[in-house]
């Protein structure tokens, strides 16, 4: 049972009468605990509402197309209040994080909910076997992080004593046709090696249902007093990841016809290793994990840069970036230079004082590092920035200074841009739409 609290205007639950404050008891007789439930049952054409109204039972009938939405609005977008994570992970990045922060960036979440409509990645250690049996009835392909399928290291790392146990939803879904993205973050000493072997051995069993493996190097920030002793990746372990990662993907590629298993971008930085050609990257099923991301941003610049004409005067403008991806926008921007004269085009690598300097990747770049190291430059017409600086919908950084804060302490505009190639070129040329 939940609240309707919105209907929408036009919609079929108008038409029909359902009104703002009933509640929503069943959809063709099923219970609605959740917006999985209320999705799935009001797929149908015909619909039977059954709803309280001031304490009283009614029921609305509804016809409409397949999948058309009903129309109701409730009060959090889940129906409920999102599922929360119950592992306590030596790797976890929100454990890592500096006190003060705004309380959000906080909130671990292990929803698999969220995992089918958002991807995010659960670990299954909050869910029951019926939350299982009800993906697997739905039909719902989702994104789980394993780690390892070592049982008693699972426990280990993920201080979850029921960690190793729930290993086995991830062969109930698989064999049961539900499709499965995996990750593994791996911590040098603990999941890699032998171990990390295992784990794509124990996984490849159960393709062709799962899809697609990302392998993370772990990411360790200035804030870890009194958490498990964890070090980052150096070019000797990155490189033999890459090893083992791309011996499997050998295998799979010609037993199943798919690599499936993908390292990611930041393992082949720290290797100091050419990065794979496109074709590697299949499909980019991993895109978000931060595999394929530097090779597509290069390759999509590259046709851009082909295709576009100069028609400007001199312009000068600065990018900021983080470490790690700072010898790749470097050499982009060194190929527009050469490309049109009149172009100047400045790359600062930016030093993560906030976190620490183990942490290189752009994304976790905060505004007060970018204005003390920033500060005094003659940064030109625009300082570019990557949007994954910002808060998603927002303008705010992970600091919660804002853009507007950044350019007036600089005295530049700033012009943010996702991962993609044609775009960085339109925003160094100066175009905008």
């Amino acid at each position: 049972m939940v609240k309707i609290n919105g209907i929408m205007h036009g919609s079929p639950a108008e038409r029909a009468g359902v009104k703002n404050g009933d509640t929503l008891v069943k959809i063709n007789g099923h219970d609605i605990k959740d917006v999985l439930d209320y999705m799935y049952y009001a797929a149908d054409t015909d619909i039977a509402l059954e709803l309280e109204r001031d304490d009283a039972p009614l029921v609305i009938e509804i016809k409409k197309d397949e999948y058309d939405d009903l129309g109701l609005e409730f009060e959090t977008f889940l129906m409920d209040q999102k599922q929360s994570c119950s592992n306590k992970c030596v790797f976890c990045f929100i454990d890592q994080m500096p006190p003060g922060m705004r309380e959000t960036l906080y909130f671990k979440d292990d929803d698999a909910r969220l995992s089918f409509l958002q991807g995010n990645y659960v670990t299954l250690t909050n869910m029951k076997q019926e939350d299982i049996d009800r993906i697997i009835e739905m039909k719902l392909n989702i994104n789980v992080s394993v780690h390892t399928t070592n049982p008693e290291l699972r426990v280990k790392m993920m201080h979850n004593r029921f960690a190793g146990e729930k290993l086995k939803f991830i062969r109930q879904l698989a064999e049961n046709g539900i499709k499965l993205n995996c990750q593994i973050v791996c911590c040098p000493g603990l999941n890699d090696g032998d171990e990390l072997r295992r784990s794509l051995r124990d996984l490849g069993e159960l393709m062709p249902n799962i899809t697609s493996m990302a392998v993370v190097p772990v990411g360790v920030t200035k804030f870890r007093q009194g958490l498990y002793p964890l070090e980052s990746f150096d070019k000797k372990g990155a490189g033999e990841t890459i090893d083992i990662i791309e011996e499997f993907q050998q295998k799979f590629l010609k037993k199943f016809g798919t690599r499936t298993v993908f390292p990611s971008d930041e393992f082949y930085l720290i290797a100091e290793r050419e990065l794979p050609p496109m074709e590697a990257y299949e499909d980019f099923s991993q895109y978000e994990n931060g595999v394929g991301m530097l090779r597509s941003l290069i390759d999509e610049f590259e046709k851009a840069l082909d295709m576009a004409e100069w028609e400007g005067e001199e312009r000068h403008v600065s990018i900021a970036t983080g470490y790690s991806a700072h010898g790749t926008i470097n050499m982009l921007a060194k190929m527009a230079e050469d490309r049109f004269p009149l172009l100047k085009c400045d790359v600062y690598r930016i030093r993560n004082d906030f976190f620490g300097e183990t942490i290189t990747v752009t994304g976790l770049i905060t505004a007060q590092d970018l204005i003390a190291q920033l500060k005094g430059n003659d940064l030109g017409d625009n300082l570019l920035l990557s949007q994954a600086m910002i808060r998603r919908d927002s303008d705010v950084f992970l600091d919660d200074l804002t853009i507007e804060d950044v350019e007036k302490a600089l005295n530049v505009e700033i012009r943010t841009t996702p991962s993609d190639g044609y775009e960085l070129l339109d925003a160094i040329m100066g175009i905008s739409y």
